[in-house]
């Protein structure tokens, strides 16, 4: 298929994971992106290994799995922007671009004379997304702000991990950067949004996101828990506040998930299990009655359970329709029938190691694969190919630019 966003270059001035995720998914949608990374280093995240990618010889390269996870089918352009010509190749670039990412902080580019309203006077319809901790505006704007902090910061360590006078009870984290992925989904979002605003308008404009923000936008159900009782949710393990039973329960020798979503499943699970009796029990005959008695129920669902294995379990209930199934690390994941049917696992050419593997974006349009992206740059792979391609520089120009320290 034509990639839906071939028309779109993206000007990717951020680094770490919440701006990069946004720029690699415009990536994935066909979109080209240019990443700007400071000579010698790059995003900080080239670093943060190991484990590393591997060359022919079996030693690592510069490049971080991290790094590796959100930068395909980019652009590497190294460029020093604390120089003046270095940010004269911003400006240009940025007048012939849709979109820029930035995640510096407040007033950061600016500084540079990089700002939305610098880059405004160069190109109007400019879509300038500046992904922040805190936001532009508040008393926390200047703060610096990073995943693990705004997790606890905006909530959701408050409601994740076991209860607090529970074995390991406590605050805890998301094993994933949760935080910066939803702030990049939502920046693509806000990206996408003002590119079709510009189509009525011919403006351009500067998105405002904040890692604080989308953290409490997105604690869902959890946050309306509050505001419709007044009672803060508190950490349940496994646990669902709102249904019963929806968690993980010891099978004879491991343990699987049950997600009962409605009564219909929920009659259907006790009958298999030979306790039909339990689903007209008035007291855990409907969501509500299990909430509320969740006490009583649980310890008799975790009884029964232990006494069959886990794939007893699991088959047994995928034939009566009740959602249930194993508790996979990654390489059961990768080696999951469902996953390689559905083509997760991807390699992308490399120009140091031949190879690299990726995870395919989730995106699916129907009878219309997406291109595999290319895979992540080395940094600076593609200086000279922006500045000759993009901005029309000779050797002249580009020999300038490296004596002035800017590439």
């Amino acid at each position: 298929m034509v990639a839906p966003l071939s028309h779109v270059r993206v000007l990717d001035m951020s680094r770490i994971l919440a701006g990069p995720w946004a720029a690699q998914t415009l990536a994935d949608l066909g979109a080209e992106v240019i990443k700007i990374e400071r000579p010698g280093r790059g995003d900080d995240t080239r670093s943060w290994g190991p484990p590393f990618l591997k060359d022919a010889d079996g030693a690592d390269t510069n490049d971080s799995a991290y790094f590796l996870s959100c930068n395909r089918g980019k652009k590497s352009l190294a460029l020093d922007i604390s120089t003046p010509e270095g940010q004269q190749v911003i400006r240009d670039l940025a007048a012939v671009s849709d979109v820029l990412i930035e995640n510096y902080k407040v007033g950061g580019l600016a500084g540079y004379g990089l700002g939305y309203e610098d880059l405004k006077a160069v190109n109007p319809g400019l879509v300038y997304c500046s992904i922040t901790g805190f936001g532009q505006t508040g008393p926390f704007a200047s703060r610096a702000g990073y995943d693990f902090l705004i997790q606890a910061m905006g909530g959701l360590m408050s409601v994740t991990g076991e209860r607090d006078d529970a074995p390991g009870g406590g605050p805890q984290k998301i094993g994933v950067a949760l935080t910066d992925i939803l702030t990049g989904l939502y920046t693509t979002i806000a990206a996408l949004t003002g590119l079709t605003r510009r189509q009525t308008t011919g403006e351009g404009c500067h998105v405002d996101m904040a890692l604080l923000d989308v953290t409490a936008a997105t604690m869902a159900n959890q946050a309306l828990n509050y505001l419709v009782s007044g009672v803060p949710p508190g950490r349940m393990g496994n646990a669902h506040p709102n249904i019963v039973p929806y968690e993980a329960f010891a099978a004879a020798d491991q343990h699987i998930i049950v997600a009962v979503g409605n009564d219909g499943q929920f009659a259907r699970f006790v009958e298999a299990a030979g306790h039909a009796e339990l689903a007209t029990d008035a007291r855990f005959a409907t969501n509500r009655g299990r909430v509320e008695n969740r006490d009583v129920l649980i310890p008799i669902i975790k009884d029964f359970l232990k006494q069959r294995t886990a794939a007893d379990w699991i088959a047994m209930l995928e034939t009566v329709g009740v959602p249930c199934g194993p508790i996979n690390n990654l390489e059961q994941v990768f080696a999951h029938p469902q996953i390689k049917a559905r083509g997760l696992q991807r390699e992308a050419d490399h120009p140091v190691t031949g190879s690299v593997p990726q995870v395919a974006n989730p995106i699916r349009f129907t009878g219309e694969p997406l291109d595999d992206p290319a895979a992540p740059p080395t940094l600076g792979q593609h200086t000279e190919d922006v500045l000759r391609d993009i901005l029309d520089l000779d050797d002249a120009a580009i020999a300038r630019l490296r004596d002035a320290g800017a590439i």
